[in-house]
């Protein structure tokens, strides 16, 4: 499968997200990973819905909003409003996933469902065939900057593993901790969607960062 790069937005200087999102653009990037947390699912609080209004009225990216919020089927169509292309949500949250998904689908838009470090994979398989995509958090989702949890590459493979044999189209992303040398663990084991912060936001040329990211010579 074809990998990507989506940039999370946690990692970027908000007082100047225009020109942040204008260098993604210019650079290969082809994803914006766009955080919600509610304070609630997990001990932070982030973006909402009028930032992700002005970010789709000034760039035509692709927005892949991972909701990390208590009861998120209460939220799927402000959100779609509001711009995402994707959206995923946790299978540990109150929401009943099924509904949660259908009704992303319903609002024309790509349905994804993350998973915390502790979940198994297995959590997932019933799901897959409703599904564009699985996050699977490569970290604790609340905050940036923590280190990759090396035991969460079994979780991708298996995932990978599961969706070849039901003969599924489906991107496997992985979030957390995600650098050049943790892209190639991440690929190898079958994820194609790698969403990065500080790697790229740092780097001096986020355009061969990106390319460090998604290889597929390594894949």
């Amino acid at each position: 499968m074809k990998n990507y790069v989506s940039a999370s937005v946690l990692s970027a200087d908000m007082l100047n997200l225009g020109s942040e999102i204008r260098k993604l653009e210019n650079n290969g990037i082809d994803m914006l990973h766009f955080d919600v947390m509610d304070g609630i699912f997990v001990n932070n609080i982030t973006f909402g819905l009028p930032i992700l209004e002005q970010v789709r009225k000034s760039s035509d990216i692709t927005l892949d909003v991972h909701l990390m919020i208590n009861e998120p089927a209460k939220y799927i169509k402000r959100f779609a409003d509001a711009g995402a292309d994707i959206i995923s949500f946790h299978i540990e949250s109150d929401s009943k996933a099924i509904d949660t998904l259908n009704a992303i689908r319903e609002c024309g838009i790509r349905p994804a469902i993350a998973i915390k470090p502790a979940t198994p994979a297995e959590a997932v398989f019933e799901l897959l065939p409703y599904l564009d995509m699985v996050l699977v958090m490569t970290v604790e989702p609340g905050f940036g900057g923590q280190p990759f949890i090396p035991e969460t590459v079994d979780k991708i493979r298996t995932i990978r593993s599961k969706i070849t044999d039901l003969g599924l189209n489906v991107n496997v992303e992985v979030d957390g901790g995600i650098n050049g040398e943790t892209s190639a663990v991440v690929r190898k084991a079958g994820a194609n969607v790698l969403v990065s912060g500080s790697f790229l936001f740092n780097a001096e040329d986020m355009a061969a960062a990106a390319y460090a990211l998604k290889d597929e010579r390594i894949c």
